[in-house]
């Protein structure tokens, strides 16, 4: 005998789908609509970067200097955010060949660019991809491409830092020769692989609160990397002078020298 209870409809109702019958009608719209719901909102968070209104702004300020020859390049958005690349024009390079100081030619570009990066920096984070070509390297200064590479985009990132953009929005990282647009096998893509790429995070770097300690969980702080001694703590002689080296500084073979350049 079919349960009834108040206010409930009954077991042997048309719109109750009992054990080993089929489903009601309805279901399958309802199965439609949440479908449609989840679609929806995929969609949405696919395009949070697009819906960024001073991403959009950003990106149409870029392609109108593309656009007038002012530089060259691309600018695409996706979900994780906005990506401006910028190449190399003709004979006018970034870089010297084998040396990550940035040209006049790559100066001027970032002094245009700067105003529209800077502003989007007070929200978000700007990485400066830097890339090369496959021509091997091996100079004293740089063992490989990505040395190379990511010491240009530092480079990069320190015409910034003169330009008033906040550091704690910058990073530098280098791709080498490994993500190339191009087949490396003639001048003009070589020259199109080499290439700098503005990375504008849609979602910032994590940042703690103000007053809040850095360790959490009860753990205690880390130790400073190097220790002050009062003058009736630092020890004399020989043993006094071997101490102060280590504490200075930590982590080197007391007597060793630093090499490089």
């Amino acid at each position: 005998m079919p349960l009834k209870a108040r206010n409930m409809i009954p077991e042997d109702d048309a719109r109750v789908a009992q054990i080993g019958h089929p489903a009601p009608p309805w279901l399958i719209n309802y199965a439609d609509l949440m479908t449609e719901l989840v679609c929806f909102f995929v969609i949405l968070y696919a395009l949070s970067a697009a819906l960024n209104k001073d991403m959009q702004k950003a990106q149409q300020e870029i392609q109108e200097m593309m656009k007038e020859g002012q530089m060259q390049g691309q600018v695409k958005m996706d979900k994780e955010g906005m990506r401006i690349t910028l190449e190399e024009q003709g004979q006018l390079s970034f870089f010297e060949s084998g040396r990550s100081e940035i040209t006049d030619n790559m100066r001027s570009k970032l002094e245009k660019i700067a105003p529209v990066l800077r502003g989007l920096s007070s929200k978000h984070d700007i990485i400066v991809e830097g890339h090369t070509d496959n021509i091997p390297i091996r100079t004293r200064q740089f063992e490989t491409n990505w040395e190379l590479s990511t010491a240009r985009a530092t480079s990069v990132v320190r015409c910034f830092l003169g330009l008033d953009f906040p550091p704690k929005r910058l990073a530098a990282i280098g791709y080498g020769e490994f993500h190339p647009v191009a087949a490396n096998d003639n001048e003009e893509n070589r020259r199109k692989n080499r290439r700098v790429v503005f990375f504008v995070k849609n979602t910032p770097y994590p940042e703690a609160a103000p007053g809040e300690p850095a360790a959490k969980n009860g753990a205690k702080p880390a130790a400073p990397a190097s220790t002050v001694l009062t003058p009736e703590q630092t020890p004399s002689g020989e043993a006094g002078e071997q101490a102060q080296q280590i504490q200075s500084a930590p982590g080197e073979v007391p007597g060793e020298a630093q090499g490089g350049e």
